[in-house]
């Protein structure tokens, strides 16, 4: 008599589910760590993506509690959900580290990023940069009489889109803060 050929976890009749359930689907998100104001803090923290290599899309850092001397780092990521997880783990482990929080899961946020941009332009390409300026919503903050430079606030797609209208006209050169993101409502 020969033997059953079933492959594991292929069958519904199983009492055990083999399969394995790990995801391969990318996921971008945005976490919030709150961390002690102190020399080589930030360099602990992003060391720790580095070192595994996980790559880090946006990174803004900046003090947010001056007397009790708090840091917030807001690091945008993207890996599957397990290495997501792997990463707020090992983050939460380093000593100075207060919270870790991951904006994504949490629910609806608030994401804003400041950049500027210097066109070159004259005669219709100006009137036409001023025109998208316009649209977007971006000032002007400086200006000559062969360029400008804007200034614009907002999700990270609207600064994309800008910057690919402004290329043809004569993007010259750009700057970005990278994301800061707040959780909606009253969660803190």
């Amino acid at each position: 008599m020969s033997p059953i050929k079933l492959k594991k976890g292929s069958t519904s009749h199983s009492a055990y589910n083999l399969r394995p359930t790990f995801s391969d689907v990318q996921e971008r998100h945005t976490l919030a760590v709150i961390v002690d104001n102190e020399a080589g803090v930030l360099a602990r923290v992003i060391g720790l993506f580095s070192g595994r290599g996980y790559n880090i899309e946006s990174l803004t850092v900046a003090e947010v509690d001056h007397e009790g001397h708090r840091s917030r780092i807001t690091v945008v990521t993207t890996g599957t959900p397990q290495v997501i997880e792997q990463i707020k783990a090992q983050i939460g482990r380093i000593v100075p580290v207060h919270a870790v929080r991951d904006l994504t899961v949490e629910g609806k946020a608030v994401e804003r990023e400041l950049a500027l941009f210097k066109v070159h332009g004259t005669g219709d390409k100006r009137i036409e940069a001023l025109r998208l300026a316009e649209i977007f919503r971006a000032n002007v903050v400086d200006s000559t009489l062969d360029s400008f430079v804007f200034e614009i606030t907002g999700d990270v797609g609207k600064i994309d889109a800008f910057a690919d209208l402004m290329r043809p006209i004569g993007l010259v050169e750009m700057a970005r803060t990278g994301v800061a993101a707040l959780s909606r409502g009253s969660q803190s």
